[in-house]
C-alpha cells in the first residue's frame, strides 16, 4: 500500500543527491585511459550524436570504425573528419566505414565480422544508433512498438554479443550504450521508446555484472534532452515521423557537450552516467524514493499533455 513520504523521506531524497555529487567529484579526480590508437566502433556515426563523438574520439587519437546505414553520410564525415584534422600535431587515423541497418538482425552477424576485420579486435563498442516515438498507446500499433524495439534494444545487443567473443578472448575491451534518463523513468507519449530504453538498461546492467570477471567494462550513458533530428525522425502510432522539433528537444544539450561526456565516461571506465539537469535527476530519485508523487507528477503531465493536444 502506498503512501507519500513525510520528513524522512525527503531527507533520503536529498541524502541520495548528496551521494550523487560525491561520486561525480570523485569520478573527476580519476585519471583517464589514453585512446591513442585504440579502436573505437561507433554506430549511428552519420549523424547527431554519433557524428559528434567520431569527432571527439578522432580527435583523441582513436582508430574509428563509423557504422550506419548510409554509405554516402558515413563517408562524408570520414572526409570531414580528415579534413579538420591536417596539421594537427596529434596522430590521427583515417576513420573506416561499415554499412548495415542495425534493425535488421540478420545483418549485424555479417557487419560484426566485417567490423573485427578492420582492425583485428574492438577495444570500445559504442552502442549510439536509436530511434525515437511519440504517440499515445491507445493509438499505437503494436507493430511500431515493435520496431522501436528492434531498433533501440535488439540490434545494439546483437552487435554487442557478436563482438564479446573476441573481447572475452583476448580479456580486453569496452562497451558503451547510449541510453537515456527515460530508461530510468517513464514519461507519458514515449511508451515504445521508454520500454526500448528500461530494457536496454536492463539488460547492460546484467552484462556489466557477468563481464566484470574478464576486465570488460560496461557504461551506461543516460542524456536528457540533445539538439539533434531525434524528435524530427520520431516515429508516431502509426510508424509515420514526427517531423516536428520539439521545444525540449531545442532547448537541450548541445551534442557536442554530450560526446565530450561519453569520451571522459569511456576514460574513466564510468558504470552508469546520467546527463541531465536538476529536475530530471531529482525525478529519477523520486521514482525510487517516493514513488507515490512521482506517478501524480506523470499523470498530471499526461493530462497537460493531452488538453494541449485538443486545443
Amino acid at each position: 500500500m502506498e503512501r507519500v513520504m513525510g520528513g524522512g523521506g525527503l531527507q533520503m531524497v536529498l541524502a541520495g543527491a548528496g551521494v550523487w555529487l560525491l561520486y561525480k567529484i570523485l569520478v573527476r579526480l580519476r585519471p583517464g585511459a589514453a585512446l591513442q590508437d585504440a579502436v573505437v566502433v561507433i554506430t549511428g556515426a552519420s549523424s547527431g550524436l554519433g557524428k559528434e563523438c567520431a569527432r571527439v574520439f578522432h580527435a583523441a587519437g582513436a582508430r574509428l570504425v563509423l557504422c550506419g546505414r548510409d554509405a554516402a553520410r558515413l563517408q562524408q564525415v570520414v572526409q570531414q573528419l580528415t579534413a579538420s584534422s591536417a596539421g594537427s600535431q596529434k596522430q590521427t587515423h583515417t576513420p573506416r566505414t561499415v554499412t548495415f541497418d542495425l534493425a535488421d538482425s540478420e545483418t549485424v552477424d555479417r557487419a560484426a565480422e566485417e567490423i573485427l576485420q578492420c582492425y583485428g579486435h574492438v577495444d570500445v563498442l559504442i552502442n549510439n544508433a536509436g530511434i525515437s516515438y511519440r504517440g499515445n498507446v491507445l493509438d499505437t500499433h503494436i507493430s511500431v512498438q515493435r520496431d522501436v524495439m528492434e531498433t533501440n534494444y535488439f540490434g545494439p545487443i546483437a552487435l554487442t554479443q557478436a563482438l564479446l567473443p573476441s573481447m572475452v578472448q583476448r580479456q580486453s575491451g569496452h562497451i558503451v550504450v547510449i541510453s537515456s534518463v527515460q530508461g530510468k523513468i517513464s514519461i507519458p507519449y514515449r511508451s515504445a521508446y521508454a520500454a526500448s530504453k528500461h530494457a536496454t538498461q536492463a539488460y547492460y546492467d546484467c552484462l556489466r555484472a557477468e563481464m566484470e570477471r574478464f576486465g570488460i567494462p560496461v557504461t551506461v550513458i543516460s542524456p536528457g534532452y540533445i539538439r539533434t533530428n531525434l524528435s524530427l525522425n520520431a516515429v508516431t502510432g502509426d510508424g509515420s515521423k514526427y517531423g516536428v522539433l520539439d521545444k525540449t528537444t531545442a532547448s537541450g544539450w548541445d551534442p557536442r557537450d554530450v560526446a565530450q561526456a561519453v569520451l571522459k565516461a569511456v576514460r574513466h571506465r564510468s558504470k552508469d552516467v546520467v546527463l541531465a539537469g536538476p529536475l530530471p535527476s531529482l525525478a529519477i530519485y523520486l521514482r525510487t524514493l517516493w514513488p507515490a508523487l512521482f506517478f501524480k507528477l506523470m499523470s498530471a503531465r499526461a493530462r497537460k499533455e493531452h488538453k494541449a493536444k485538443d486545443e
